[in-house]
């Protein structure tokens, strides 16, 4: 990249990828009803609002960018070095991305993605064989129980969709005793 090409500031790019992504959703979603589409909106802020802090402005340098600009006089806020903001708050100079905070980080999001897959593996399994969660990475995840495996099972492997209670018997007993404690 050179110093003259600015890395932030690229609204046709957000808009293109924006709907690139929000159509290729859309494609095999298929929203009908209201709930579906309340869904597929948020997805699709969600996209937008990567996208914007990917090329438009991040948000964090849009916040501090009058404290930046007089702490910083001569800085360029829509370099991508300065995107970096820990680095340039620290005055680190070279390749940000050489930096031990960045690689820092990128080895905590390695680390995060082989729990997940771990953990991953471990409910899938229990939920096929109706069993409790074996001790090991699965336990490390909080809230990880068991029926939220048997949930997944039909995910991870259509074999297993009759793992997954039907629903409607509880429904119709919610809703009638909904109406026994309602006044007349």
């Amino acid at each position: 990249m050179t110093p003259a090409a600015p890395a932030y500031g690229l609204w046709s790019l957000v808009v293109i990828n924006s709907a690139v992504f929000i159509f290729f959703a859309l494609s095999f979603t298929h929203p009908r009803t209201r709930r579906d589409w309340r869904a597929f909106g948020g997805f699709s802020a969600f996209l937008v609002a990567l996208f914007t802090e990917m090329y438009g402005f991040p948000l964090t340098i849009y916040l501090l960018s009058g404290w930046l600009a007089r702490r910083f006089p001569g800085a360029d806020l829509l370099s991508h070095d300065f995107g970096h903001l820990p680095e340039a708050l620290l005055g680190w100079k070279g390749d940000p991305h050489l930096s031990p905070l960045h690689i820092l980080s990128n080895l905590f999001i390695a680390g995060g993605f082989i729990l997940l897959a771990s953990s991953w593996r471990a409910a899938s399994q229990s939920a096929g064989y109706r069993r409790s969660l074996r001790p090991g990475a699965a336990s490390a995840i909080p809230g990880l129980h068991r029926d939220h495996a048997r949930l997944s099972a039909p995910m991870a492997n259509p074999a297993h969709a009759g793992d997954v209670p039907d629903p409607r018997p509880y429904v119709c007993a919610a809703r009638a005793a909904g109406r026994a404690g309602s006044p007349p």
